[in-house]
């Protein structure tokens, strides 16, 4: 399964980096996350309960931040095993400063499930990925704003 997109971010380069590289903010935007912790260098333990379909259930994750190239582009692997089955998934997220106020975020993504999950068809996990990610960066956006108004 793969996919790909662009958003337009309300916040300049820079800002939008430190944002999208925040633990704290990652913890509240990743759907389902009950908790985010370092394991190591931009690596992190996730637990993580999602809520949607088959894909439903508990799943212990590692989340790891490689390749960075600051404040352009870096790749997100995450590897998760729980109840329903497990998903070993790599994205990548690349930043392009539209001006000082606007940043377009291009994500490619590839993921392969195995478990009882992989046996509910292509697509309908692909319109659960969609799901998944429309709500993280609905959640980011709120995130960027509340983090102008305290900046």
């Amino acid at each position: 399964m793969d996919g790909k997109g662009k958003i337009t971010l309300e916040a300049g380069i820079e800002r939008a980096w430190d944002v999208l590289l925040d633990p704290n903010v990652l913890e509240k935007c990743i759907t389902g996350c009950k908790k985010l912790e370092p394991i190591g260098d931009n690596k992190y333990k996730a637990d993580l309960a999602v809520g949607i379909a088959a894909v439903k259930g508990k799943y212990d994750s590692t989340i790891e931040i490689a390749d960075i190239e600051k404040p352009n582009h870096y790749k997100l692997i995450v590897q998760g095993e729980g109840g329903p089955g497990n998903v070993e998934a790599t994205g990548t997220i690349d930043l392009t400063p539209i001006d000082e106020n606007t940043t377009e975020l291009s994500y490619s993504y590839e993921a392969e499930v195995g478990g009882k999950v992989a046996m509910i068809g292509q697509r309908m996990l692909g319109g659960v990925a969609k799901l998944i990610i429309q709500d993280f960066f609905k959640k980011l956006g709120k995130e960027l704003k509340r983090n102008e108004m305290s900046a």
